[in-house]
């Protein structure tokens, strides 16, 4: 049986990897939400890791979570499984680095905005298309106003556009620029965080999420709420779903 996450510990046990592995798409749907879950569960209280560096096989980084998961009868689930993976990536205790190539849509973009700093390439693909079909993407509305501001966060969830690794740095919604965003990431590690403690950095994380964490994870909550109970039962929600679903146009009744 194949998994859809491939993990590893890279120089010399202090950097563990994470790689999302099904391309090209890498979607976000239960079983890889379950696997990165299990791999962080399972690493970041090993006290002689300073980082984590999570990117993706193939062209794309992923297009996002599985839209027949976000059906009805499946999307509590998933959601809250996605949201169990998001939280365990903004406590953890030793900075998370993302390598960002392609598209990065969706899901994917929730998972890569729960980490600490972004690297991207410049012709990457970032976006929350979720209100094209409907929805909105709740762990973003919770992310991206803290990372990029509140009017740039409304701009990307409301339009569901996409922005270029360019642009997206240039509002702040990653950190660094390169045509090998995994190359500059490890660069970025063996040169600033390598010779650092992981203890004293464990400290450090500590420190700088002090109340972030903690605002994230309350408003998580209610986002899911609102998701769940209120965007769910509506028509047109379901409706942009099965249209993406039966690749026809939806059919808006504004109910």
């Amino acid at each position: 049986m194949t998994t859809p996450l491939k993990v590893w510990l890279d120089r010399d046990g202090t950097l563990l990897r994470l790689r999302l592995d099904r391309p090209k798409a890498n979607i976000i749907d239960g079983e890889m939400i379950a696997a990165l879950d299990a791999a962080f569960a399972e690493h970041l209280d090993n006290g002689g890791l300073v980082a984590v560096l999570l990117d993706a096989s193939g062209p794309h980084f992923s297009f996002g979570a599985s839209v027949e998961e976000h059906l009805p009868e499946q999307c509590a689930e998933m959601l809250k499984g996605l949201h169990a993976l998001v939280r365990r990536m903004l406590q953890s205790p030793i900075p998370i680095l993302i390598s960002i190539q392609g598209q990065c849509l969706g899901g994917g973009l929730e998972v890569a905005a729960a980490g600490n700093l972004l690297f991207a390439a410049p012709e990457a693909g970032l976006g929350q298309p979720e209100m094209q079909l409907g929805v909105f993407a709740p762990a973003a509305s919770c992310l991206l106003p803290e990372r990029i501001g509140q009017s740039r966060a409304e701009d990307l969830l409301f339009s569901g556009r996409k922005v270029t690794g360019e642009e997206a740095a240039a509002i702040g919604l990653v950190d660094f620029v390169a045509d090998d965003p995994e190359a500059a990431a490890l660069a970025y590690y063996d040169d600033h965080m390598a010779p650092k403690s992981a203890s004293s950095m464990r400290l450090a994380v500590r420190a700088a999420r002090d109340g972030y964490t903690e605002r994230m994870i309350t408003k998580l909550a209610a986002v899911e709420t609102l998701y769940l109970k209120d965007l769910m039962a509506t028509r047109d929600a379901v409706e942009g779903l099965e249209a993406f679903i039966a690749k026809r146009p939806a059919r808006w009744e504004n109910r």
